[in-house]
């Protein structure tokens, strides 16, 4: 409210919705330069205009990026912006695919649908309009300056407001899986093997004792192993 009378901002549709005349400032959405997201403004019922929104690109978005390509993975911008603007934030990220156009409803059914093609999916949001999607994914992550229910919905909150810190905690969490699957193959081994030696009363108890205490310590070793984790580059 401005002076007494509404203003509205937002899309054609929303205009038109609120009965506003915007014949001739429907462009698809977006400015002249391509790169920014347009929407309308209004006051008192009367188009005044049109202006360009962009993101801003958050520090590290771009190593982020380039560092989960060199882990095997390829990455999708998944937004409501229009197509010709998310290209070009892609672009200069370096981001495989893009998915543009999509209403916050029906994020989590984009995510479904590339689970359904058997794709396992990681999530990065920090809005209201993710939390559904977040939730939805196989692996949801939020940023810590995100909303509230963002963070509720996440599985991973990354503490530090750093993009940079997605792919080491990816590359954390295989390192750490594969020294649980290390750790649990060592131990079953170990007493598959010696269990029937055991029985049939052909090994020492010292040297029985003096095994078991050898796993323990080479499964924690190798657990402390992880103290190692160097963060990708």
């Amino acid at each position: 409210m401005i002076r007494g009378e509404i203003a509205v901002v937002g899309s054609p549709t929303f205009l038109r919705e609120h009965g506003i005349a915007v014949e001739g400032a429907d462009d698809g959405g977006q400015t002249d330069s391509g790169a920014e997201t347009a929407v309308l403004v209004a006051h008192g019922g009367r188009l005044l205009g049109r202006i360009g929104l962009s993101d801003a690109i958050k520090p590290g978005a771009r190593t982020a990026i380039a560092a989960l390509h060199r882990q095997g993975m390829k990455t999708v911008l998944l937004t409501g912006d229009t197509r010709t603007a998310a290209e070009h934030t892609a672009e200069r990220l370096g981001i495989d695919t893009v998915i543009s156009g999509v209403l916050p409803a029906d994020k989590a059914g984009t995510i479904r649908d590339l689970q359904a093609r058997g794709e396992r999916v990681a999530m990065v949001g920090d809005g209201i309009n993710d939390a559904v999607a977040l939730a939805a994914a196989d692996l949801g992550l939020a940023v810590v300056s995100g909303t509230d229910i963002a963070l509720k919905s996440a599985d991973i909150i990354l503490v530090r407001d750093d993009l940079a810190v997605i792919p080491d905690a990816i590359g954390l969490s295989r390192r750490t899986l594969r020294t649980i699957k290390t750790n649990l193959g060592w131990a079953f081994g170990y007493n598959i093997a010696a269990i029937p030696i055991a029985a049939a009363g052909l090994l020492n108890p010292l040297i029985a004792a003096a095994a078991m205490a050898l796993s323990s310590v080479l499964v924690v070793y190798n657990s402390l192993r992880l103290q190692n984790f160097r963060r990708a580059d």
